[in-house]
């Protein structure tokens, strides 16, 4: 999905893009190409899983300001329609295609 909103975002030839890949993404490329087993050191996971280690770690969720869910809605008007915004269980999700 990363790839896929990249590729919707941003016309290959953009130097926005060619920033974005060398300084961003680079080495998740490298990774899920190149390396199998033991070696591929990226694995995504779910939201919930990053959720329970911030809790273990002793964040705390907190409240945001009510226009805040609607103020990114606006900004994504700007990009592709298959960004979707979501809220729940004290975080915002990013989704693409979901």
């Amino acid at each position: 999905a990363l790839f896929e909103s990249l590729d919707a975002s941003l016309p290959r030839e953009s130097q926005d893009r060619v920033n974005v890949e060398q300084n961003c993404l680079a080495k998740d490329i490298l990774n899920i190409i190149a390396c199998e087993g033991a070696e591929r050191v990226v694995r995504y996971e779910l939201a919930g899983k990053w959720q329970a280690r911030m809790t273990m770690a002793g964040f705390q969720p907190c409240p945001l300001d009510s226009n805040i869910h609607g103020t990114i809605k606006c900004m994504l008007q700007k990009f592709p329609k298959n960004y979707r915004l979501r809220g729940g269980g004290g975080a915002l999700h990013l989704g693409w295609l979901d």
